[in-house]
């Protein structure tokens, strides 16, 4: 099975480096457009069956790349980042850099916030369902960042300091064998018509 990831396009805090978790933020107009951009490369993949987040950023971004009756899949959130929600990036690193490096890696916690290897167990536990199901040749999930980082280390160990931040908007895609135990990397962060490589979290 081919599993095309798509990240939500930028959200109003992405716009302003402004770390969300699960806060429920809109697209802005440019993340609107970027997932307008992405919809006819979506549509040359194919996908038989989709699934997305259920919060509003990747809602709107199934709509517009043309997948508007996509399942909603709650397990599919955003990871949880506790006090850290609503917060800017920038002044969070100032404030210390070793945490925020240490929450990019997967090994702290923000207070309140969820740990890494329960977030990558209910993403993953997510795709595997859907395997289950069986009867997709390709399947679409449009979530968030983190959950792409999480479902590289669980499909192809890959550890999330490995891992730069998926650019809003783009497609990673893999190939799953049948049990989940076996993946191959077919295509990482590929935008419509540009590149980033210094995307927000």
């Amino acid at each position: 099975m081919r599993l095309l990831l798509v990240r939500h396009g930028q959200s109003e805090w992405n716009a302003g480096r402004v770390l969300q978790g699960q806060a429920d933020i809109p697209l802005s107009d440019l993340g609107r457009a970027q997932a307008q951009a992405l919809a006819p490369v979506i549509a040359r993949l194919q996908p038989d069956r989709a699934i997305t987040s259920d919060l509003l950023r990747a809602r709107e971004t199934a709509a517009l790349i043309g997948h508007p009756q996509a399942r909603l899949e709650p397990a599919l959130r955003e990871i949880h980042v506790g006090a850290w929600e609503g917060q800017s990036i920038p002044d969070l690193i100032a404030a210390d850099a070793d945490a925020y490096a240490g929450w990019r890696a997967g090994t702290h916690r923000p207070d309140g916030g969820e740990v890494w290897d329960e977030f990558t167990a209910r993403a993953s536990a997510a795709i595997l369902a859907e395997m289950v199901i069986g009867g997709a040749q390709t399947l679409l999930a449009v979530c968030h960042g983190g959950v792409i980082r999480a479902l590289l280390q669980r499909f192809l160990h890959l550890a999330p300091r490995q891992i730069i931040p998926a650019a809003p908007a783009s497609v990673t895609a893999l190939r799953l064998d049948p049990d989940g135990g076996h993946a191959r990397l077919e295509l990482f962060n590929y935008r419509a018509g540009e590149m980033d490589l210094d995307p927000p979290d």
